[in-house]
This record gives C-alpha cells, sequence and structure tokens, in this order.
C-alpha cells in the first residue's frame, strides 16, 4: 500500500506563503520558453536575504529530526564539500515551494514526453505523484542543502535515485554572491548526438533559484524531438562559502 505523503513542519502564520506567492507571480511563458531552449531557467528573487539566511542556519542547527543523513563528497568521488538530506517532514517553506513549484511544472514535464513519443503520465498534484513513488518503494526524502567552502566543487552528475522521477528540478542559492563567497557557479552540459558536448554556466544572485532539467530534455532535430543527456555540477569555490538548497520531486528508494 502507498505511504501517506508527508505533512510539512509548521512555521510563523502569514509568513508561509510569501515565496509561494512570488512563484505565482514568475514569467512562466519565459520559463517554459527558456526550458525548452536550453533546459535551464532562473526565477529571480524567488526568496528573501533573510529567508535565504534563516534556511541557510538550519545546516548547523537543524538536528536529527531536520536532516536523514550527510554526505562528504569526496568519500565517494562526487567532488568537494558536504550535503544534507532533509528529512520528513519537511520544514514547510521548502514543502510548500516544492508543491507549488511541481504544480507550475507539470504541465512541461508532460509536454516533454509527449514531444520524446511517450504517454504523459504525471499527475495534477505533487501529493498524487509523492504516492507514485511511495508505491514503488521510493520513500525517502530528497530535498537537500549543500555547503561547499575555498576550493571545494561539485563533479556533474544526475539526481536520480530510482525508477520513478520527475524530469525537473530546482536549485535556490541562499549565499549571497561576492559577499559570501567567489565562484562556485552553476554549470550545465548538454550531450548532444554525434555533436561535442554544449556547457551552460548559470548565474544566480542570492534568492534566486534555476530550474533545470534533472538527466534529458527533447531537443528538435532534422527528424523530429530526440532526447538529449543533461548533467550539472558547480565550479570550484575560489573563497567563501557557498550554501545551497536543492528541490527534486521525486522522492529515493
Amino acid at each position: 500500500m502507498a505511504a501517506s505523503p508527508p505533512q510539512p513542519v509548521r512555521v510563523a502564520a502569514g509568513h508561509e506563503d510569501e515565496p509561494a506567492r512570488r512563484l505565482a507571480s514568475q514569467d512562466w511563458f519565459r520559463v517554459d520558453a527558456e526550458l525548452d531552449r536550453d533546459g535551464v531557467s532562473v526565477l529571480p528573487a524567488l526568496l528573501s536575504a533573510a529567508e535565504c539566511s534563516g534556511l541557510a542556519g538550519l545546516y548547523d542547527t537543524g538536528g536529527p529530526r531536520t536532516f536523514r543523513s550527510k554526505v562528504v563528497m569526496a568519500r565517494h568521488g562526487f567532488g568537494l564539500g558536504e550535503y544534507k538530506y532533509f528529512d520528513y517532514p519537511l520544514p514547510e517553506m521548502l514543502s510548500r515551494l516544492r508543491t507549488a513549484l511541481y504544480g507550475h511544472l507539470v504541465a512541461t514535464a508532460n509536454r516533454w514526453d509527449a514531444m520524446l513519443g511517450l504517454e504523459p503520465s504525471f499527475p495534477p498534484s505533487h501529493a498524487e505523484y509523492l504516492q507514485r513513488c511511495h508505491a514503488a518503494g521510493q520513500t525517502r526524502a530528497t530535498p537537500l542543502m549543500l555547503r561547499y567552502a575555498a576550493g571545494d566543487f561539485n563533479c556533474l552528475h544526475q539526481d536520480l535515485y530510482g525508477a520513478v522521477a520527475f524530469p525537473l528540478q530546482a536549485v535556490i542559492l541562499l549565499s549571497a554572491p561576492e559577499d559570501e563567497f567567489e565562484g562556485g557557479e552553476l554549470v550545465l552540459t548538454e550531450q548532444r548526438p554525434r555533436m561535442q558536448s554544449r556547457p551552460q554556466v548559470v548565474p544566480l544572485g542570492q534568492g534566486d533559484a534555476a530550474v533545470f532539467a534533472v538527466s534529458h530534455r527533447p531537443v528538435k532535430g532534422s527528424r523530429g524531438f530526440h532526447r538529449v543527456n543533461m548533467r550539472h555540477g558547480v565550479s570550484r569555490i575560489r573563497s567563501g562559502t557557498r550554501t545551497t538548497v536543492g528541490l527534486i520531486f521525486h522522492d529515493a528508494a
């Protein structure tokens, strides 16, 4: 039997809807066009500086009920730096953002499947999608917080945790570039058939979110749409400390 969708942690009334309202005010026609063209789009000023600082502080103050595990990247050949996976129930701000962002992106996900000749299959609500993950044995939370110090970096990778996967994800920069760190750009690569890979560097300000393809996206060629593989990573931090939060919509096995 499928597990019940997780319940969020409560926060102070009157503040929890602000990020969702900012999300709703984004130019989603632009976002869809950029995702189709490049596989990535930036949502500016999704979080305020105060919200970023509050979330970033959880990395040091959040206990075992906040995070389920910590990964030191060098131990696994992932790069240098570390990250922590949140546990359920998520902090309410992240839970609301994850749910609302899924609602804005699910039409794109289904459209991408249709472009690739697949039957669109993603349900309209994130709660329904989580039930599908849990029915497949993927019950562990995947939102995470990543921290990099000077010299750290993240190798190119794809965030796949089981057979059930949503094709888009998001990362939110919690630190202020130049004030708190230098370097550490979000980097994406697109592996094109019979061609060299195409890199992209995505500039972000504090509170900006980048939405991008998890593992592949449709690209139109001379014979219709075909699948191209995408990977993402983070360039070396030159100085300071960089903290981000990642929102992945499928759960992990």
